[in-house]
């Protein structure tokens, strides 16, 4: 079927609960990602892009973060557990073409208290989900060709490495990123899907707790 835009409707999983981002979901992000961890591994533009204080952030997101006809930015909340509602993190399905049944899941930031945990397969599913029956054909995903912590969850999600855009874009020091790329096809989907339920279903009943050991 011809690829259409989503409605912005809240998606909701066992872990995770992903709603249209508001502009004033800001100090709670700050709170979230606005850590030297989250930008050494290339988010923003690399260290030196880490917002000062939550008004540089605020202005970051506002450009960043930016809903239109090609983007659907979302905010990331824990949907269960003693910290349910807390907000871990930011996505986006953009780069939406719409001729092409392309989209780019990318611009995801989770505060480091959520990595290793069934935070991102699951806000993954849910998106790879949403993108796919809209009639997506392809779904980008992309990192800075430095970024291994990135790369690794990106290839452990399934994706297929395409290669590496040299000199993509600056980082915040104006030195050169170069970008690695990987995909996933609709016919790829069901295999990706089914190794992403296979990684939560070993969470048992669990909840992503803030502070507890990671082990996904």
């Amino acid at each position: 079927m011809p690829a259409t835009r989503p409605a912005a409707d809240e998606l909701v999983g066992r872990h995770v609960r992903l709603s249209p981002l508001d502009p004033a979901d800001s100090p709670e992000l700050y709170a979230a990602i606005a850590h030297p961890d989250v930008f050494a591994s290339g988010f923003g533009g690399g260290p030196a892009g880490l917002p000062r204080d939550l008004a540089v952030f605020e202005a970051f997101a506002a450009s960043q973060f930016v809903p239109g006809p090609r983007a659907l930015p979302w905010t990331i909340r824990l949907a269960s557990g003693p910290d349910a509602g807390t907000v871990v993190g930011t996505t986006t399905l953009g780069d939406l073409d719409l001729a092409n049944e392309g989209a780019h899941i990318g611009w995801t930031a989770y505060d480091p208290r959520v990595w290793a945990t069934a935070v991102n397969p699951e806000a993954k599913l849910l998106l790879l989900d949403l993108a796919f029956s809209h009639g997506f054909s392809r779904v980008k995903l992309q990192a800075d060709s430095q970024n291994a912590r990135s790369r690794a969850a990106i290839e452990k999600l399934g994706a297929t490495f395409e290669g590496v855009l040299r000199h993509h874009r600056r980082r915040a020091d104006l030195s050169w990123r170069d970008t690695a790329v990987y995909s996933i096809l609709v016919e790829e989907w069901p295999g990706v899907r089914a190794g992403l339920e296979a990684r939560l279903a070993a969470w048992d009943d669990r909840a992503v707790v803030l502070g507890a050991p990671s082990v996904e």
